[in-house]
């Protein structure tokens, strides 16, 4: 008897991914990180196309803090004796990529935009920082559109546990914040509080929302 014929099954691309750089996007509506991003494919498989998905998180526990960061953070993370249990990890950015045809290997960017209002917990966590790095985990899932050894189009997911880790320098953000929002910083009110601000400014004839607060204060 013959032996039945083994069908060898066509293995599939396994893409890997390294952050390399960060830099701000300096000419935009709304400001943004762009990460550069490089993926390989070992098998040198020909990729037509990686329609991804990037889920960006910060993960506090990763780095150390100063007496003085710890006392910023406290409305973040509470007591700094409690911070074993609090500094869970917080999702900063969810972004949709489509990588382009190579072989091999690519470079493309992953753009985060960057929220400086304070009811944020990510721009939160980033305000206090003065210095240092935030460590970053960057989550990939998607799907690999491919060449097969038969020529035709062939398509394989990109399971979540593929990740790559970061750690962005606090001064690439404060310079972008800083580029786009020179000595300001913006919280949320209610619209009640924002018309009972407004009519406080106009009784005590101040130029700006701003002044009106600090002479609240000032009082």
């Amino acid at each position: 008897m013959s032996r039945p014929e083994v069908l060898e099954v066509p293995v599939a691309p396994e893409p890997e991914f390294q952050v390399i750089g960060a830099s701000g996007r300096r000419h935009a509506a709304v400001p943004a990180l762009e990460f550069a991003v490089n993926v390989s494919e070992p098998g040198g498989r020909q990729v037509y196309a990686i329609a991804l998905s990037a889920q960006v998180m910060i993960e506090p526990a990763r780095r150390a803090y100063d007496a003085e960061t710890r006392e910023r953070l406290v409305e973040l993370f509470g007591a700094p004796e409690r911070w074993g249990t609090t500094t869970r990890n917080l999702v900063w950015h969810q972004a949709d990529v489509l990588v382009p045809a190579f072989t091999g290997s690519t470079t493309f960017r992953v753009p985060v935009p960057v929220s400086y209002d304070m009811e944020v917990a990510s721009a939160k966590y980033l305000q206090g920082l003065e210095d240092g790095e935030v460590p970053l985990a960057f989550n990939f899932n998607g799907t690999v559109h491919y060449r097969g050894d038969d020529g035709r189009l062939q398509m394989s997911l990109i399971p979540w546990s593929c990740s790559a880790e970061f750690r962005l320098p606090v001064a690439v953000w404060r310079e972008l914040i800083e580029h786009y929002y020179p000595g300001t910083g913006w919280i949320a009110l209610r619209e009640g509080t924002l018309r009972a601000l407004q009519e406080e400014k106009a009784k005590r004839a101040l130029p700006t929302l701003d002044a009106c607060v600090a002479e609240l204060l000032r009082r």
